[in-house]
């Protein structure tokens, strides 16, 4: 993250005060401050609190920074914004839904001026996304298998808003999706579509008894997203 060098050097610290600001290594803030460092939500919202500024600033200047490594044609669309970098790949920037704030977006994803009034998080992707995308907190260990394809308490997923009539294209495709319903907000596995029922059936890659499978009325579901990619907060 370029910016990080400019904000310590406007502070008047080093590398290793800012190391014990937020509690890592002196080694991890110099990979944090090299170019497309996948810096964990956790430490991010450390960092932007010890320069007394929100996340969406921070990113904010990141952008500005590194304007020299981004394509002309980058575009915003609605709560997604994209930058179109010189190697090809896209950062793309949105709406961070936390934990603590998981109840109120239930009642609130329609209300466009209650998400654009989120902190804002990055994902850098290979591809160009056209749907509206959100990120999630994940605030359980529900989908934690211990390998590479779970998603550990605490990670943050980026979500591609598909539409209900489109969920069927996508189970036995797409593996994971966040599910926003009256009952809360999920990250699970959608194993099945029972249209007689008019139901979901959930799956958790964690096997604890406690994450037993279960279905939800699709009357019931406001939003899915397809998550497209994960920040491990480690």
């Amino acid at each position: 993250m370029f910016i990080l060098k400019q904000l310590r050097r406007k502070k008047n610290i080093n590398q290793t005060d800012l190391a014990v600001a937020i509690g890592v290594s002196l080694r991890t803030i110099q990979l944090y401050e090299k170019k497309d460092a996948n810096i964990p939500i956790k430490r991010l919202t450390k960092i932007a609190q010890y320069f007394e500024m929100t996340l969406s600033e921070l990113y904010k200047l990141e952008l500005e920074e590194s304007e020299g490594l981004y394509d002309v044609n980058g575009a915003t669309g609605g709560n997604t914004e994209l930058k179109a970098l010189a190697n090809g790949k896209y950062l793309t920037t949105v709406p961070l839904i936390t934990e603590d704030t998981q109840s109120t977006y239930i009642a609130n994803f329609e209300n466009d001026d209650f998400v654009l009034k989120r902190p804002r998080i990055s994902f850098l992707l290979a591809y160009r996304v056209e749907e509206e995308c959100v990120a999630f907190e994940i605030g359980n260990k529900a989908m934690d298998n211990g390998n590479m394809d779970g998603i550990p308490l605490n990670s943050v997923v980026l979500g591609r808003l598909v539409s209900k009539s489109d969920l069927a294209k996508l189970v036995g495709k797409q593996r994971i999706f966040i599910i926003v319903y009256k009952g809360g907000i999920l990250c699970k596995e959608i194993v099945k579509i029972n249209d007689e029922e008019d139901t979901i059936s959930c799956h958790s890659f964690n096997t604890s008894p406690e994450y037993a499978d279960f279905t939800i009325p699709m009357k019931d579901v406001g939003q899915l997203f397809a998550v497209v990619k994960k920040q491990v907060n480690s």
